[in-house]
This record gives structure tokens, C-alpha cells and sequence, in this order.
């Protein structure tokens, strides 16, 4: 699938080797080589046993990338409070510098890629339940798997020393060959049974929702995004292989996503893109707002006509236009907005919708972009300040990496990000699940649990339990 001349893997190995020694310190060396086609659940599969609590999946929703990582060369991480997208991308830019990279082709996401993400609130007491997660936690992979536009490349990231020589190399694409030969659209994981589902604390959970709204009748606060979880009980291991193959065939039209962190799996299907960088365009969405599928072609669409006009949805939907109009008209000279909401309809739910899209500069820092859309007010609310501390002190959830911003930046200054909903935490047997809805001055407690119950739906479909 990769050949490679042996002549080539020595006059890269002798100038990394070189270039290690005259600098004193360690250095990225990384190559791209186009492959055949390979399935990328596949390849995630392949790297099981070598590799897993290492491993990253990213699907966009129209399969234009997917990324799948292998093995950790480089982790970035940190549970700083202030300037942690700032420390990211200056420790990303840092592991860059004076890196050789062999990489002839121009499509992004293909060479050097970071892939991870943020937690929601690094102010929020942590708990045991995230405690695998660094509350800025980046993968630079080994290998990388980039299928970009239906084409395939394969990316191997080394580190080389001034101690090292020409072996390092030869164990690398020993390694690779390995995982390359081991690659088998057959691989069955072994399928788990739920026994026991634990809505964690769901009356305190409303008792919380109506202290809200109270305070949004009489206060500066306009609305509060409020989440829940549901604990999961297997008869087995969970394995993340079974829960992606599901949500391929489930939800397409997502992001599809797994993270692996010191054998815990952040896993989903969101429907939400925080942002994404391609050169000099920018492109955000708002979706704010939802309602149910119907059971019929009637219904569904009875449904969402009452849903593009219901005023309680309208309104909560112009909140993230405004504030994500706001965020990014600092880095952007041209905005392109529509003027009312689309219905973007997924499995399980519809969602009121609105794309956005910006001309930039080329250096515009994407780090900088998330910082300002994160969260919208679609996770945290507004005031955006205000909301996330009233959840701070209110919601009985640590959220980790539950919606917050995760995805990838490769060497160029491209990249995506998505909102991590529709989520779940894998843990050996366990799994733990969140939904949140948005708390405005007239909400009900009992309706709002009803909706944060929809969205719980698709991941448990996902992990067998539906």
C-alpha cells in the first residue's frame, strides 16, 4: 500500500538525525504518502491492540474528511484557566518549528494534524468522571489516516532525538506495515448487553431549572443552558469499535467523533460545527432550537412548520445568530448570513439553522476564533459570562469535554472544530450520557426534561440501549 524507496527513509532519517544533533533538542519529522483507498472504521480497528486509549475518529457530515489517528508522538495538554487556547496553539506552533516535513500534496487536514479538545468550563470543580482528560488535551498521532474527498493519505509523524539514528526509522515503518497488513473489514468487536440505566438526580434537576427560571423573570440573565446524565450499565466491555460502527450507519449526518484518553472514550454525533478554517474562509453554524421527528412525512413537516414558528425557538435561535455575528466580525472583513432560520433535519430531532460563512485573513488564528464562539449561547447561554457562572454554581453535572469545542488544525492553519453534543463517556463497563436544553423566563421544568430525554436518544440507539 506504501512503498518507499530505502534509499529515501535514509537521507530523511540521516537529515533528521543531523538536524536533532545541531539543535540540541527533539524534532518532528513527518511524511505523507497517498494510499490506497482504506475504510477508516477499518483502520481505527486495526489500531486496537497496538494503540488503544491512543486512538481519534472525525467524521464530517458531508464525508468530505475523515481523520482517524493512531498512537500519541506528541500530546499537548494542560489544565490551565486563563489563555488555554492561546497556550495551545503556541505550544503546537513551538512542536512545528524547525520540523521537516515531506508533504507534496496541498489538500488540508494531510500532514501534521492536532486533533482534540477543551473542557466546557476549566472553572467548574473537577470530578472523578473526566479525571482522564487534561482540560486542554491535544494528539498529534503517529500515524494518521486523512481520507480527503474520497482520497487517502497516510501520514507518519516521528520524533527524532539527538540520540537516535537511522533505526528509529526502521522500527517506525516496520510498525506502520504491520498496521497497514493487519487492516480487515471483518474485525467483530464483542457486542455488550445495557442492564441498568441511572437518570443521575433528575428531580433535583428540575427543582434547579425552576430556581433559573425564576431568576430570568426578575434578573439581567437572559437564558441558561442546563445539562443532565444518564449513567449506563453493561454486561461488558464497551467497546468504542461497536458504538462508531453504529453511528456511521445512524447518524451520517453528523460529526462523528471518538477521542481516547488513557483508556476512557469521548464519543459522538453532533450535529453542530463551532467553526471551521480553510484558508481564508470561515464557516459557522447556529442551531438553536428543536423539535421531534414525526412518525409521518405529514407530521414531520406539521412539526416543522410549528417549529419555524414557534417565538420561544425564534428568539432563542437569534440569540447565537447575534452573538456568533458578533465573535466573528472581529476577524472578518465580509459576512455572509442568511435572514431566518432553516430546518436541518437529523434522525431523532429538527433544528431550527443557520449557516454562516467569512472572509478572514490567511493568519487569522483559529484558536482565537474558538475562544470567542465558545460556548455559544446554544450550550452556555447569555449573558455569556453570567450563564456559565450560574451553571457553574447550579448545574450538578461536570460537563468535561460535553459541549465544548473538539476537532483538529493541521500544520497550515486550517481546521474544524464541532460542539460536543449528543456525547458519551465510555468507561470499561460503563458509560455515562448528557443532554442539556436552553432555560428561558417561560419555561417549564417537565418539558425541558422531555427534551434533554430526546436528545439522550441517539447515542443510546448508538450503544444498543433503544
Amino acid at each position: 500500500m506504501v512503498t518507499i524507496q530505502e534509499t529515501e527513509i535514509n537521507e530523511r532519517g540521516a537529515l533528521a538525525v543531523k538536524r536533532a544533533k545541531e539543535l540540541g533538542r527533539p524534532i518532528l519529522v513527518s511524511e505523507v504518502h497517498k494510499i490506497d483507498t482504506v475504510n477508516p472504521l477499518a483502520f481505527f480497528k486495526a489500531g486496537k491492540e497496538r494503540f488503544c486509549g491512543e486512538r481519534f475518529f472525525w467524521k464530517d457530515p458531508t464525508d468530505e474528511i475523515v481523520l482517524v489517528g493512531l498512537g500519541i508522538s506528541k500530546q499537548i495538554q494542560s489544565d490551565q484557566v486563563t489563555d488555554r487556547f492561546f497556550h495551545v496553539e503556541k505550544e503546537w506552533e513551538k512542536f512545528l518549528k524547525d520540523s521537516l516535513i515531506f508533504n507534496t500534496y496541498t489538500e488540508i487536514a494531510v500532514g501534521p494534524v492536532m486533533f482534540g479538545g477543551f473542557s466546557f468550563d476549566p472553572l467548574k470543580e473537577k470530578t472523578e468522571l473526566w479525571s482522564k482528560f487534561a482540560d486542554s488535551l491535544f494528539h498529534i498521532p503517529k500515524y494518521l489516516l486523512s481520507i480527503i474527498r474520497g482520497q487517502a493519505y497516510l501520514t507518519t509523524n516521528a520524533i527524532c532525538t539527538s540520540h537516535d539514528d537511522l533505526s528509529l526509522f526502521s522500527k517506525i515503518i516496520e510498525e506502520r506495515n504491520l498496521i497497514l497488513h493487519s487492516i480487515t473489514t471483518n474485525y467483530r468487536a464483542k457486542s455488550t448487553s445495557l442492564i441498568r440505566t441511572n437518570e443521575i438526580m433528575p428531580e433535583k434537576w428540575k427543582e434547579s431549572v425552576d430556581g433559573v427560571v425564576k431568576e430570568l423573570t426578575n434578573g439581567p440573565l437572559k437564558k441558561v443552558v442546563l445539562a443532565r446524565e444518564l449513567r449506563l450499565i453493561f454486561d461488558g466491555q464497551i467497546e468504542a469499535e461497536n458504538v462508531l460502527d453504529r453511528l456511521f450507519s445512524q447518524q451520517q449526518e453528523s460529526f462523528i467523533f471518538a477521542f481516547e484518553s488513557n483508556g476512557d472514550c469521548f464519543i459522538g454525533a453532533s450535529p453542530e460545527r463551532l467553526v471551521k478554517k480553510q484558508g481564508n474562509e470561515i464557516f459557522s453554524t447556529c442551531l438553536a432550537g428543536s423539535i421531534s421527528r414525526g412518525e409521518t412525512e405529514q407530521e414531520d413537516r406539521l412539526l416543522g412548520e410549528k417549529l419555524l414558528t414557534d417565538q420561544k425557538n425564534l428568539i432563542e435561535h437569534q440569540y447565537v445568530v447575534e452573538m456568533i455575528k458578533e465573535a466573528l466580525e472581529e476577524s472578518c472583513h465580509e459576512i455572509i448570513l442568511p435572514d431566518k432560520p432553516q430546518l436541518m433535519k437529523i434522525r431523532d430531532i429538527q433544528h431550527l439553522y443557520t449557516p454562516v460563512i467569512g472572509k478572514c485573513h490567511k493568519d487569522t488564528s483559529l484558536m482565537l476564533l474558538v475562544e470567542r464562539l465558545h460556548p455559544t449561547p446554544a450550550l452556555g447561554g447569555l449573558p455569556k459570562e453570567a450563564a456559565v457562572e450560574k451553571i457553574r454554581q447550579v448545574e450538578l453535572l461536570d460537563r468535561g469535554f460535553y459541549a465544548a469545542p473538539l476537532g483538529w488544525a493541521d500544520y497550515r492553519r486550517n481546521g474544524e472544530f464541532a460542539v460536543s453534543i449528543r456525547s458519551g463517556l465510555l468507561q470499561g463497563e460503563e458509560a455515562s450520557l448528557f443532554a442539556g436544553c436552553g432555560v428561558v423566563a417561560d419555561s417549564e421544568a417537565e418539558s425541558e426534561y422531555l427534551e434533554t430525554s430526546l436528545k439522550f436518544t441517539p447515542m443510546l440507539r448508538a450503544l444498543g440501549g433503544k
